[in-house]
């Protein structure tokens, strides 16, 4: 056979067979990764994504492949904007529905956007493609706005929280307001919670002044307002009246029925009825005030006072091994403890009270390795700065003093220094920071229990250096004098005594022998006393105090060493639970009841 063949006009070359080009629906044979056939290929590019988004705004700027133009109008300005549909319907809702559910937008070439400023449309859809946006502060509402109506959750968000970092006194109502109108929830709440927390503050702005009385009388309505003393949103309702008196002054009947009456001092009702100029015209508001002072000053029973804002349990200092310069607050809501600015100096022994919202820690002992001093001292915690500061001292050092507050004025009753055990009682006037002396106990007591329950001081048990009392006695400060009521059934020292309801309550404390766990109460109507259900812990120099129509008792001590439990009364069902733990056992510590204080939500000066 020849191995040549020879074309015409041409040289003669070799023929090889040529390969036809496979058949794979033939092709009988599968290539794998793995000889057992269970290999895959899982392959990810992590910016595939940006890159395709970033070609795609190139072909929008360059108009190319643009499937719809959205003609933007705004009080008589119009600009064009060429989007490729799939990406705007992509980030929003609202536009996933107009292009894919029959609408005649879904056809149209053309859709007209109005009432939207072509700026804020551009930064929309800068953000659709490149998932960024830049907004200067002027138009943070505006992006907003818009982005609510389109439902651009992550735009909006971002809009949210920056005016959330920007709430001041000045602009918060405004804002609020205006999240309310367009359902912003988060931010309306957050604006609500800035006004709850500051709103002594937001009261001094024009906004606030500047309010219908309809929005007024919301505003001051809420029991979540966070304020140290009612005094503050009676003051507030004056000041607006007192903006536009001509036409705002018969709203203040309606204003004062939202105003927590009860709860106001009586000293400031007794001056707002003789120096406030409204009330000399307004007759029926006047009538309603005086007949609430008069019951104040009568000392009948009273509606129990409505609290505002969050109340906490605040603990000042104490004695673990060392007298301690701690403050605390336990938030029943959430059982969660708060670590606030430490006092100026340690101090067990000490009593405590409030007045005007303001948190006074009274004598007390500093007993350290370094000194075992007892205190004169008057310091006061103020819940809205998260700070201490100093007052006049008392006329005598006064350690494991009884405290309790009448009419505004405080009473320091007994307590010891040095081997002196007191029997005189002193009084202090916050407006003048002026401590006097008033009529003395009959004995000296320390660790006695000390309560104001219908204008009335009473002073339960007690030790004076030898005996442990079971007496009570109770002082009246318009006639500046001492009278003995029904004595206790048991002795005790160092018990827990407060006042609900018109019984005074004596918790635990100490006989000469031990600690106790029993409770009785005293009928001030009926003057008996008359044992309750008993504490699940024994307990002495522990301290006491009422949140909410409930009984808490803290810490203390007894033969098992310092107890940092915290049990609950409910008088209803005569029963105590334990609730919690403190951050540390301790006993001899200040106990008393005010506003949560006013943590900042933002700090104004963050860096953006």
């Amino acid at each position: 056979m020849a191995l040549f063949h020879a074309f015409p006009n041409q040289k003669s070359r070799m023929l090889c067979p040529r390969k036809k080009k496979p058949n794979l629906a033939k092709c009988t044979a599968i290539a794998v990764p793995s000889m057992k056939g269970h290999g895959y290929l899982d392959y990810t590019i992590e910016n595939h994504t940006s890159k395709a988004f970033e070609k795609m705004d190139e072909l929008r700027r360059n108009n190319i492949l643009c499937d719809v133009l959205l003609r933007v109008s705004y009080n008589g300005k119009e600009e064009d904007f060429h989007v490729h549909k799939i990406v705007l319907a992509s980030c929003s809702p609202f536009f996933r529905a107009m292009f894919t559910n029959n609408f005649r937008e879904c056809h149209a070439r053309e859709v007209p956007i109005k009432d939207i400023c072509p700026k804020v449309m551009q930064r929309l859809i800068e953000f659709a493609y490149t998932s960024r946006i830049t907004v200067g502060e002027k138009c943070v509402l505006h992006v907003l706005l818009a982005a609510m109506r389109y439902v651009m959750e992550d735009v909006a968000k971002a809009c949210s929280d920056f005016l959330v970092k920007h709430l001041d006194a000045s602009n918060v109502i405004g804002i609020s307001n205006f999240a309310e109108q367009i359902g912003c929830i988060e931010l309306y709440r957050k604006g609500r919670e800035y006004i709850n927390t500051h709103f002594n503050e937001v009261t001094n702005e024009e906004e606030f002044l500047s309010l219908s009385h309809c929005e007024l009388l919301d505003l001051v309505s809420q029991d979540s307002l966070n304020v140290l003393c009612e005094s503050e949103v009676y003051n507030a309702c004056l000041k607006w009246m007192q903006w536009d008196l001509k036409n705002r002054a018969e709203y203040f009947h309606v204003l004062l029925n939202a105003v927590h009456i009860y709860s106001l001092p009586a000293k400031f009702l007794e001056i707002q009825l003789k120096k406030c100029p409204i009330l000399s015209k307004e007759n029926r508001c006047r009538v309603y005030l005086s007949k609430i002072f008069q019951e104040m000053c009568l000392h009948k029973p009273l509606p129990r006072p409505k609290q505002r804002g969050n109340q906490l349990i605040y603990v000042a200092g104490g004695y673990l091994q060392n007298s301690l310069n701690s403050m605390d607050a336990f938030n029943p809501q959430t059982g969660e403890w708060l670590k606030l600015a430490d006092m100026l100096e340690p101090r067990s022994g000490l009593g405590a009270c409030i007045v005007s919202g303001l948190f006074y820690a009274v004598g007390g002992r500093n007993n350290s390795c370094q000194e075992n001093t007892d205190s004169d001292l008057l310091r006061i915690f103020n819940p809205v700065t998260n700070q201490w500061t100093s007052r006049a001292p008392m006329n005598a050092a006064r350690n494991r003093v009884g405290v309790a507050e009448i009419d505004g004025a405080i009473y320091a009753v007994g307590g010891s220094c040095g081997s002196e055990h007191h029997k005189s009682v002193e009084k202090y006037d916050p407006e003048n920071d002026r401590w006097t002396f008033v009529a003395s106990l009959a004995i000296a007591r320390i660790g006695a229990g000390v309560v104001e329950c219908r204008g009335c001081l009473y002073v339960v048990g007690g030790f004076d250096g030898e005996t442990r009392w079971n007496t009570v006695d109770c002082y009246n400060p318009e006639e500046d004098q001492w009278q003995s009521v029904s004595s206790m059934e048991t002795i005790r020292s160092g018990a827990g005594v407060v006042a609900l309801d018109n019984y005074l309550y004596a918790i635990g404390g100490y006989d000469g022998t031990n600690q106790l766990d029993s409770v009785e109460r005293y009928n001030i109507e009926r003057n008996y006393w008359e044992g309750m259900a008993p504490m699940k812990h024994r307990r002495s120099a522990h301290g006491v105090t009422v949140h909410q129509g409930k009984i808490y008792a803290l810490g203390g001590f007894n033969a098992g060493g310092f107890l940092s439990s915290v049990e609950r009364y409910c008088p209803d069902r005569n029963e105590w639970t334990e609730v919690t733990e403190m951050p540390i056992g301790c006993s001899g510590m200040g106990v008393a009841v005010t506003m949560e204080p006013c943590l900042q939500i933002h700090d104004n000066n963050e860096e953006e």
